[in-house]
Order: structure tokens, then C-alpha cells, then sequence
């Protein structure tokens, strides 16, 4: 912990005994303004609704509900709550090697029906 206001040692000093920058001991973070709460809260909203939706379309959704937002803008506030699309990825349909391939039982065999 730091001390401020001490006398055996300098602040300098303090913060290079904790491999701390002194930069970030005077930094007071900026609150959220509640434009960018009520927006991230309308991303949260629709994405939760359907979450294959990506920057693009929820982009979109927000211009139509009046929002002036830009997808980048909107991939950046997705990529800031850990927010992702969901979509199938390459390679789905290859099949995988270590797959048991069973033979067909019936090749060959005359299927018939007797109604008895």
C-alpha cells in the first residue's frame, strides 16, 4: 500500500519498489455517461434476444430505434462486454477421423413385406 504523505520515503521510490507506474497511482477514472449506459444496455437487450446477431445487424436494429451509432462503434461496445456472435465455424462438414464407420447391414439382403 502507498502512502501518500510519508516522510522516509518518496513517491518515486514507493512506486518502483512496486513496479507500479506513477501515472496510473493519479488516474481517477471517468464515469459512464448514461447515453453510452442506456446504448450498451439496448446492445445487451438484443443480443440476448438472438445472439447470432453480430455489430452489423445490431447496428442496424439501433439506427432504426433512432440511435446515432456506427458498426464500428457498436463492434467495439460488443467486444468491450465480451459479446461474440454465434456462427457455425469452417471445416463443419468434415468429417471427423476418429469416428467409428459402422457397414450397412442390408446391402444385398431382399427386403420384402408379407401381409399375412
Amino acid at each position: 500500500m502507498l502512502e501518500l504523505d510519508s516522510e522516509v520515503m518518496s513517491i518515486r521510490e514507493q512506486c518502483e519498489l512496486l513496479s507500479l507506474n506513477r501515472t496510473s497511482l493519479y488516474y481517477k477514472p471517468v464515469p459512464v455517461s448514461d447515453s453510452k449506459l442506456k446504448l450498451l444496455n439496448r446492445i445487451d437487450e438484443i443480443y440476448t434476444a438472438d445472439p447470432s446477431f453480430g455489430g452489423r445487424t445490431i447496428g442496424t436494429i439501433l439506427r432504426r430505434e433512432g440511435f446515432a451509432v456506427s458498426d464500428p462503434t457498436v463492434r467495439s461496445y460488443m467486444r468491450e462486454m465480451g459479446l461474440y456472435a454465434i456462427y457455425p465455424g469452417p471445416n463443419l462438414s468434415k468429417r471427423v477421423q476418429e469416428s467409428l464407420i459402422y457397414p450397412y447391414m442390408l446391402r444385398g439382403v431382399d427386403i420384402v413385406y408379407c401381409q399375412e
